[in-house]
């Protein structure tokens, strides 16, 4: 009865956040009586806060329409590609009629960017595809919230999951000759199970893998996300935290982990910060520091919107990667589309390039787990394989914002570049064998993206973090 709970909560405040929406509107224009109260920069402040406290956060659209490429400004159409069930591949195709730059756009890399299903939309990613598509042709995954999922399209399984990342991997493949997969957090389990699997068939597989803050090895260096799910058992998280869908929304019926729980996960890791987010946000409003007060804005409108996870999918994500290690124990079966299960061996893969990046100070994924990726692949040459921690960087910091798009980025560009093959191959046949070119390119010997910087030192407790280098190692 939670969800239902939950729901019944959320209509009876959605009146009283618009109330308070459009009462803070009457304190602030100024061609209104009460905007000329002593009190009515406060009182405006106070039920705008209240508005944002009470209101339900829809999905953020994207809204890339433009970006900046060598000083001309390229236009931005958003178009979905594959519709699944349960996920849409997204495109972002670029435009432009200046003849210089059209060519440069057409020898680019393709990227697949694999957003993680773990709560929030595709749309944190934001700032990672707003950089990328100034040197890349760039494709996301973008889930949909299970509670929209009609019962009538099926169960999604984590094997599901797995299925997804290798259609699109085929589908662009196909269009291009082959791409490079980037997978932000979760979704890095996944993918190379998925980049494992068309290996061991004999598959093309992707030029490169570059695989960002995501739990490979969840033992290494455990974080408060780790604990709770290997300290608790399967029946306790069956029994506590899955619900059906109430009967006002198109996946009535389904089980699913609902995102209001999610989100309140999210902020009992750190509630005090929140709480002083929120009261900084109440005192930039008073002041007229509207930039401040936007930048609040556009945080929490994208933190805050969260998404519902198909049961079975939740389920064995936290069996497989929590819980039995499946991965790096080399136990993990996979169904595919055929009903027939498949062994994950990430030994197999030979000619995908392997980066793997990880924050300093990521508390979600902690030091080691995804640079573990390297003691799985060994079939891939050392030479072709690199490790990147970003100094003074959290979670979120890896992918978004200053230190992604000053330190993470550049590393990632230089990669994707140097496992590029000079001339971009035919389109081929998803199951036929490598081009010549990516063959080449595969056994080539290259230099690391960035110089190692020397040995690490101890992490900082202040702002100085970001002023160090970065570190750079290759494996």
């Amino acid at each position: 009865m939670l969800y239902q709970i939950y729901e019944t909560q959320r209509s009876m405040m959605e009146p009283f956040s618009d109330l308070a929406e459009v009462a803070a509107k009457l304190f602030t224009n100024p061609s209104r009586p009460l905007a000329q109260l002593p009190m009515a920069q406060r009182i405006s402040a106070g039920y705008d806060l209240m508005h944002r406290l009470g209101k339900d956060y829809e999905k953020p659209v994207f809204g890339i329409h433009t970006v900046d490429i060598d000083g001309i400004d390229v236009a931005i159409h958003e178009r979905i590609e594959i519709d699944k069930p349960f996920c849409e591949l997204r495109r972002f195709k670029r435009f432009s009629d200046d003849t210089n730059t059209l060519a440069k756009l057409k020898g680019e890399p393709v990227v697949l960017i694999v957003a993680p299903l773990s709560g929030h939309y595709a749309t944190l990613l934001r700032d990672t595809v707003r950089t990328m598509l100034k040197d890349h042709k760039v494709y996301i995954t973008d889930w949909k919230n299970a509670r929209l999922v009609p019962l009538s399209d099926g169960e999604f399984h984590l094997d599901d999951y797995v299925n997804y990342v290798q259609e699109f991997i085929r589908h662009l493949q196909k269009a291009y000759g082959n791409c490079h997969v980037i997978s932000v957090c979760q979704p890095t389990v996944p993918v190379l199970a998925a980049v494992s699997l068309m290996a061991s068939r004999g598959e093309t597989t992707p030029l490169s893998m570059t695989m960002m803050g995501g739990p490979i090895d969840a033992r290494k260096s455990p974080t408060a996300v780790n604990n709770l799910a290997t300290q608790r058992a399967h029946s306790w998280f069956e029994n506590n935290v899955i619900y059906r869908v109430p009967d006002n929304f198109p996946g009535a019926g389904r089980r699913v982990y609902p995102g209001f729980l999610q989100h309140t996960g999210f902020v009992a890791m750190n509630p005090d910060r929140h709480a002083s987010s929120h009261y900084d946000y109440f005192k930039d409003l008073i002041k007229g520091d509207n930039e401040s007060a936007e930048s609040h804005r556009k945080f929490y409108d994208e933190y805050n919107a969260v998404l519902d996870m198909d049961a079975d999918y939740y389920l064995e994500t936290i069996d497989t990667v929590f819980q039995d290690f499946k991965l790096v124990n080399g136990t993990w079966d996979v169904k595919n589309p055929q009903g027939k299960l498949e062994r994950v061996r990430p030994q197999d893969i030979q000619h995908t390039a392997l980066l793997t990046v990880e924050g300093e100070l990521d508390d979600i994924s902690g030091s080691g787990q995804t640079a573990a990726a390297h003691d799985l692949c060994t079939g891939i040459p050392k030479t072709h394989r690199m490790h990147y921690e970003a100094a003074g960087a959290g979670h979120y910091g890896i992918f978004s914002g200053r230190r992604w798009r000053e330190f993470v980025h550049p590393v990632v560009k230089t990669f994707l570049k140097v496992h590029q093959p000079t001339v971009v191959p035919a389109p081929v046949v998803a199951k036929a064998a490598s081009p010549k070119a990516v063959k080449a390119a595969a056994k080539a010997p290259v230099k690391p993206a960035v110089k190692a910087a020397p040995a690490k030192v101890a992490k900082p407790a202040t702002k100085a973090a970001a002023a160090r280098k970065p570190r750079t190692t290759t494996t």
